[in-house]
């Protein structure tokens, strides 16, 4: 079966055994057994959820650290917008990007930037009809490995560009080796993050071979050293660092990436199970008046990312500030040499099927009767007291060897009952039979 790489974790020894993570689990890959929760790899799209809602912090990302940059000799930020809005007394975004460059990068390229460069080879594949409708974007990595394993008829959908992150790393890779005349390995490049998708993205990115990102950084992991750089930092004397206009920095937020189409014919959606509703209906092709599905896996849009450290909503509104001091900035102007093949991709995502109960159809049928049989001796409650998402889930668990109906707390209690009158009327036999000698 194929293996994916997976950025989000579990710390064995933090998880008490609660079920909060197998009912938020968007794709039921995460299974509680023997008092510890377990994650199904080839289920797991890394959407983070599990991260934001775990009481007791054993699920994590795996991310870089700040010092694995130190392995590089010309060392790049490549931020996300959201970072924007993680500082309360930031009122100009070069503030940021000059205390990359005071914490150890020798330079600093805005995805936000790259994110308009998107947005204008979108409009180019539009207007040259190159593209099927409705669209949906691909910025969000955990949607689309989402419509890879449950929504395969939406593959032809997808938005046919490399991501924001992808396309500034690949800017970089270039201006930097033009600039230093290093080797490109020699070059290190390296996304700051708002989410736990972004660095499984960079290990296997969409729509080419190879990622041009050589480490992600979390947010929460830089937050710090990047506070103290901007307390310390001469405001009066700040390197122009800036090029992203409004329309690339409010791709951060929900609706951003959409918005800047200047189509009024989209659905902007965030929180991953309001996407799953939608993609539900969007494979069915209830939307038909649709151009552009924007779809983003995190309450609010990255700004509501698990890998973040301000509220969501308080980081909306202090983009939406910086995004106002913003407006004179065109997408078209001073952009930098691309063309749209640059940044298109050059493979396709594939189907990956987790539902498959067998290789052979005849036993993969057999195995789909005995789901169907057992599920109906269940309560059907989708309690998870059992250790899986849903009675449903249960019963596939029994079918693959990974549980039994006794699993169930409900069906436990009725055989227990069942076993205790055994026991009485066997007592009570036993009594009688005394009794008649």
């Amino acid at each position: 079966m194929q293996q994916y790489f997976h950025s989000v974790t579990l710390d064995s020894d933090k998880c008490k055994g609660c079920i909060n993570c197998i009912k938020h689990c968007p794709t039921e890959a995460i299974r509680v057994r023997q008092s510890k929760a377990h994650i199904i790899k080839e289920r797991c799209i890394d959407c983070g959820e599990c991260i934001r809602i775990c009481p007791h912090n054993a699920k994590k990302a795996v991310t870089d650290s700040l010092s694995d940059i130190e392995k590089y000799k010309y060392k790049v930020a490549i931020p996300a917008p959201t970072l924007y809005g993680q500082f309360e007394t930031v009122d100009d975004i070069n503030v940021v990007l000059n205390a990359l460059k005071a914490i150890g990068f020798d330079a600093v390229f805005e995805v936000a930037r790259a994110a308009e460069i998107v947005t204008l080879a979108t409009k180019d594949l539009i207007l040259q009809n190159r593209i099927s409708f409705p669209i949906i974007s691909t910025a969000c990595p955990a949607v689309v490995r989402l419509i890879r394993v449950r929504f395969p008829g939406l593959i032809d959908n997808l938005l046919p560009l490399l991501s924001p992150m992808e396309v500034a790393a690949k800017i970089m890779r270039k201006t930097s080796i033009e600039k230093t005349g290093l080797k490109p390995e020699e070059i290190g490049i390296f996304f700051i993050s708002p989410c736990a998708a972004k660095m499984t993205d960079s290990k296997e990115p969409l729509g080419t071979s190879k990622s041009e990102v050589d480490g992600v950084i979390a947010i929460k992991d830089i937050y710090i050293p990047l506070t103290k750089a901007i307390n310390k930092l001469d405001k009066d004397n700040l390197e122009s660092l800036a090029s992203a206009g409004r329309h690339g920095v409010g791709w951060a937020l929900n609706g951003g990436e959409a918005s800047a189409l200047t189509d009024d014919e989209y659905i902007s959606v965030n929180g991953i199970n309001n996407v799953i509703s939608v993609l539900e209906e969007l494979d069915e092709n209830k939307f038909r008046n649709i151009k552009f599905a924007e779809l983003g896996a995190c309450t609010g849009g990255c700004v509501g990312g698990p890998l973040t450290v301000e509220n969501g909503f308080v980081a909306d509104t202090r983009i939406k500030s910086l995004m106002r001091k913003l407006s004179k900035y065109t997408m078209e102007s001073n952009m930098p040499d691309i063309r749209l093949e640059d940044v298109l991709w050059t493979s396709k995502p594939e189907y990956f099927s987790i539902m498959k109960l067998d290789d052979d159809m005849e036993k993969a049928m057999q195995k789909m009767q005995q789901m169907d049989e057992i599920f109906e001796r269940l309560p059907q409650l989708d309690c998870g007291s059992c250790g899986s998402p849903s009675c449903k889930a249960l019963a596939e668990d029994i079918v693959r060897g990974k549980g039994n109906e006794m699993d169930c707390v409900f069906n436990l209690r009725k055989r227990v009952q069942s076993l205790a009158k055994e026991m009485i009327n066997l007592d009570e036999n036993m009594i009688n039979f005394k009794y008649e000698e």
